[in-house]
């Protein structure tokens, strides 16, 4: 923990912490498991998305109103989170929303591994750090390379899928970004990956690293439902090369997914070496919730293609808990609310420094 962070929790009321994010993502998740852990609660949210919010009222204490996301670095928002003693929950639409400078330096106490965020913002980083943890990955191309097969490409940043494409030529990776640079969809192909496209069931397994337990669990699964891919699986094959429509991957919804057992050992060891690589490159390492998201093939063997370090909307569906929640807590467990829980544990044990950055 930096020593401006430690500096303003000596000044909280740690009695009377808020628990505070943006209005968005998983927040109504986040917000209902503070309320069951017994904290205040706080959403950023902006003027045209308050009217919904609002409805929620017996989950939010408190309001912080903005008209752009970019305002959550501004002095008089800063100053209304200090008040109410708040600490910051980042979730999916974090970085996207705000941006990656006000994501690093907001000066609010963050539950998490703040110096995540960059790698995150980076496909490339995220494929090195994965692969530094042994953890098997799919190949991954330069954008001039004549890749080996099919491949998908991907854009920089956590933008749920969009404006990712599949290609299987140098040819159709040019074409396809320069598509998106006349679309505007990107200003440029700087970060940009070529990765091997897997073939397989997506899944994407839901941890949670506990710094006061010094526990990993796993949370849940999910498979996202991806529009308009996962649609046009009804038209038959053929006939989308007649009419030449070409698959996207914006996430629309998640599916709930219980995994085979027999893959559980394998899930585990995954997140178990994503902790200590997290650890050694990137200490005190990731704090509370992450995710591997991987393709299990037809042998049932699992590649991980991509990670997110903190909590993602798949968990939206166990609000009430998920089958492996219970297994740890034998009660209603959702990951907002697991993330209220381990301040709570933090709290009591005076440990409070080891889950926020």
């Amino acid at each position: 923990m930096s020593s401006y962070v430690r500096d303003i929790l000596s000044r909280y009321d740690l009695d009377n912490l808020s628990i505070a994010t943006l209005a968005s993502h998983s927040s109504l998740q986040i917000v209902h498991g503070a309320k069951k852990e017994g904290f205040r609660t706080l959403l950023v949210v902006t003027d045209d998305r308050l009217w919904f919010y609002r409805q929620f009222r017996h989950l939010v204490d408190d309001f912080v109103v903005v008209k752009r996301w970019s305002e959550l670095c501004s002095e008089d928002v800063i100053e209304a989170l200090r008040k109410r003693n708040s600490i910051f929950v980042p979730h999916g639409s974090f970085i996207e929303y705000v941006g990656i400078e006000c994501a690093t330096r907001l000066p609010i106490p963050i539950f998490g591994l703040r110096s995540l965020f960059p790698v995150e913002a980076d496909q490339h980083a995220k494929m090195r750090l994965l692969g530094s943890a042994g953890i098997p990955i799919p190949r991954v191309y330069s954008v001039d390379e004549e890749p080996g097969g099919l491949v998908i490409v991907k854009l920089p940043g956590a933008k749920g899928g969009r404006g990712y494409f599949i290609a299987s030529s140098k040819g159709e990776i040019v074409q396809g970004l320069r598509k998106l640079l006349d679309e505007g969809v990107v200003r440029s192909v700087d970060g940009v990956m070529v990765q091997e496209y897997l073939v397989g069931v997506t899944a994407y397994f839901h941890y949670f690293y506990s710094p006061v337990l010094d526990r990993l669990e796993i949370t849940g699964a999910d498979i996202r439902y991806e529009s308009d891919v996962d649609g046009l699986r009804r038209i038959p094959v053929k006939k989308l090369l007649e009419l030449g429509l070409e698959p996207t991957f914006t996430v629309v919804g998640n599916i709930p997914v219980v995994l085979r057992e027999s893959i559980m050992p394998v899930v585990m060891d995954y997140g178990a070496r994503f902790v200590e690589a997290t650890k050694t490159q990137l200490p005190p390492g990731v704090i509370g919730p992450f995710c591997l998201e991987a393709v299990i093939g037809r042998d049932t063997g699992v590649r991980v293609f991509e990670f997110s370090g903190r909590i993602v909307a798949g968990t939206n569906l166990y609000i009430d808990g998920s089958p492996y929640t219970y297994l740890y807590w034998d009660e209603p467990m959702s990951v907002g609310r697991r993330i209220s829980r381990e301040v709570k544990l933090a709290l009591e044990r005076g440990v409070l420094e080891k889950v926020v950055t």
